[in-house]
């Protein structure tokens, strides 16, 4: 092969070269920025859902900072003859109130709740049957529909369990996620005909009994998001020691080994994507008394006392003047408010400890937080920082 040919080969290899590397250089030039965005950056699609609950009063919308929500669940609707009912008679005034937001704030969604704590009593009923499913559903269309509603949001406390005295059967287990899977398959066609998509959301509780008594990995395909209600680990009314109600992380001194990261972490093992789970957070405390003053009265005895369920303004500016020292267990990432003279003790959720789980929400790609309740916290403080700590990054 003479040295002309050679020359050309050298050349022709070398330009093939050239162009793939340059090729290479512009798809790491493009894909680059997305990588380190995806690094650093909380997703635009971040939502801050707040439960609201009037309590038989008419909300007022100057008392609501709709801007810097993304979901609103009112609550709560009940379940009558087998169909969706409002609890009382201010709840079609409230939920125009809550639906006329979207006019300013177009992205907000608007879902009703149905049973919650007490209301969650005819659920196994309404699950157990093709027919009992129907009829639910369709109450359920006509109710969104007649409200203007973006969906519905599931708060059946608990299947498989009697949580404040219900009925349940075995068969919940398996039905829930019949009536989920359904629930979807209507919604779906019925955003065809209201050319809007239509939410469908669960509560669901921060137990491993929860997951036990149901189909976790198959129920989430039907839902938008899972609102984990990660708080309520501790409770007078049924603890007999103090504790932290709504510990980030599992303190090793903790009698029930408790916390939201463990909480997340089974969910994401029964088959839950970190993508659909929002985390819970309390806009309140819970207090004990007759607490002796060892531990400054963390995880000691206790005793339920009136009043015992305060929202944070409450706390925050009422408590904290009146004896109680505030208090910080580092393991757990949770504040507590101790008074010695009174013996009484408040774990409570507050800014430091409500950043510190924004941070985990970006850090794990979680799908957002979730708070109740919206009325515990007047003062706009707690909103603030889920506001500031989620989306800082990208304003």
């Amino acid at each position: 092969m003479n040295e002309y040919v050679l020359s050309q080969l050298s050349q022709n290899v070398s330009s093939r070269l050239r162009r793939r590397a340059a090729a290479l250089l512009i798809f790491a030039f493009l894909i680059a920025p997305a990588l380190f965005a995806g690094a650093s950056k909380p997703s635009a699609h971040l939502v801050i859902v707040a439960y609201i609950f009037p309590r038989h009063a008419l909300l007022q919308p100057r008392d609501i900072t709709a801007n810097k929500l993304t979901r609103i669940n009112f609550a709560f609707a009940l379940i009558q003859n087998g169909k969706i009912i409002t609890e009382d008679p201010s709840d079609d005034a409230n939920m125009a109130t809550l639906v006329a937001f979207k006019k300013n704030n177009p992205s907000l969604t608007i879902l009703v709740s149905v049973g919650g704590w007490l209301g969650s009593g005819n659920f196994s009923d309404v699950a157990l049957t093709r027919e009992s499913r129907a009829i639910f559903i369709q109450s359920v269309i006509e109710f969104i529909k007649q409200h203007q509603l973006d969906g519905l949001d599931i708060d059946w406390e608990y299947p498989g369990q009697v949580g404040s005295g219900n009925k349940f059967r075995p068969e919940d287990k398996h039905d829930y996620t019949l009536l989920l899977a359904e629930l979807r398959k209507q919604f779906n066609r019925e955003a065809k005909k209201l050319h809007r998509r239509l939410f469908l959301t669960i509560a669901t509780g921060a137990s491993s009994q929860f997951l036990e008594h149901t189909e976790m990995g198959n129920a989430q395909k039907y839902v938008d998001t899972v609102n984990l209600m990660a708080y309520d680990y501790y409770e007078p009314g049924s603890d007999p020691i103090t504790g932290n109600h709504a510990p980030l992380f599992t303190d090793p001194a903790d009698p029930k080994k408790i916390s939201a990261d463990k909480s997340v972490r089974e969910y994401e093992q029964a088959g839950v994507p970190a993508a659909k789970i929002v985390l819970g957070v309390p806009f309140y405390g819970h207090v004990w008394g007759q607490v002796e003053d060892t531990n400054h009265g963390l995880f000691q005895p206790g005793k339920p006392v009136p009043n015992a369920y305060a929202g944070y303004t409450n706390i925050s500016t009422g408590m904290l003047n009146t004896g109680f020292t505030r208090y910080w267990d580092a393991a757990a990432s949770a504040p507590y408010l101790y008074s010695a003279a009174q013996k009484k003790f408040i774990s409570y959720e507050d800014p430091e400890s409500l950043a510190l789980k924004c941070r985990y929400v970006l850090d794990h790609r979680l799908a957002g937080i979730m708070f109740w309740e919206y009325n515990s916290d007047p003062s706009g403080k707690l909103l603030d920082t889920i506001d500031t700590s989620l989306h800082s990054e990208n304003k």
